[in-house]
């Protein structure tokens, strides 16, 4: 890549952070950018993957009250994550690049439609809060790793995914958004090991990257309550389904 377009990269990776803490969704503005710039779809999205690793742990630090008493339910759920992203990452590995090609427009469509339900899925699990606690049900652990599995695949919207899985199962919005942004950690921590040992990561995009992802998460946070989300959800989703559309085109 030339050193235009690393500042292009590092601009939308800020962008992307800011977007991340706001409303959710900035993988599906970096993952086509980087693709616009030159890297193949299976690269961009490793070197996506890795680019946003940083900002996870900044959305576990700011839920660190909530985790007080859920030791043994974050080991439980962690170690599913752990196990639904390392097998993400690998099938995304593993598989024929055309294949991807091929998944991925549906892929990013999904992602846009989770972006526009995502206040519908908060508010069902608003509902539900208070409802009666118990113990995690089975079913909890294996909707967990069905979606760290795409998690580690792709990842657009995972948190919507696991806001929603949580949120059912456990009757708590709160918890269940503290959980998604630990778990969320977990399985971005396995595709980072995975990706970078194995996968064909863009280390130059992401020296310059990842730096502007963490800064924009940490200014998006920080801006979070004075951003109206509404107008930005629908931007996001419109722009995924423009990326969609361009890459059904593609095929």
């Amino acid at each position: 890549m030339s050193a235009a377009d690393l500042v292009v990269a590092a601009v939308v990776a800020l962008l992307a952070g800011a977007v991340n803490s706001v409303a959710g969704g900035g993988s599906l503005i970096l993952f086509p950018t980087l693709v616009a710039l030159g890297l193949p779809t299976v690269a961009a999205n490793v070197t996506n993957s890795v680019t946003q690793w940083p900002s996870y742990l900044g959305g576990v630090a700011g839920f660190r009250a909530e985790y007080a008493g859920q030791r043994g339910r974050i080991v439980r759920f962690g170690v599913v994550a752990a196990a639904g992203g390392a097998t993400g990452s690998v099938l995304l590995l593993t598989t024929p690049s055309d294949a991807f090609d091929v998944v991925v427009p549906v892929l990013v469509l999904l992602a846009a439609v989770l972006i526009a339900a995502q206040p519908l899925v908060a508010r069902r699990v608003r509902e539900r809060e208070g409802g009666a606690a118990g113990r995690d049900p089975v079913w909890l652990l294996a909707a967990l790793f069905v979606a760290t599995v795409y998690g580690g695949y792709f990842g657009g919207a995972l948190g919507v995914i696991l806001l929603g899985v949580l949120g059912i199962g456990l009757h708590r919005l709160t918890l269940a958004n503290a959980l998604k942004s630990a778990l969320s950690s977990v399985s971005a921590t396995v595709g980072l090991v995975v990706f970078g040992f194995f996968g064909p990561v863009d280390w130059l995009v992401v020296a310059v990257a990842a730096p502007a992802a963490l800064v924009g998460g940490f200014a998006g946070a920080r801006l979070a309550t004075r951003i109206p989300t509404t107008p930005l959800r629908v931007a996001i989703v419109l722009f995924a389904v423009a990326v969609s559309a361009y890459l059904f085109a593609r095929v």
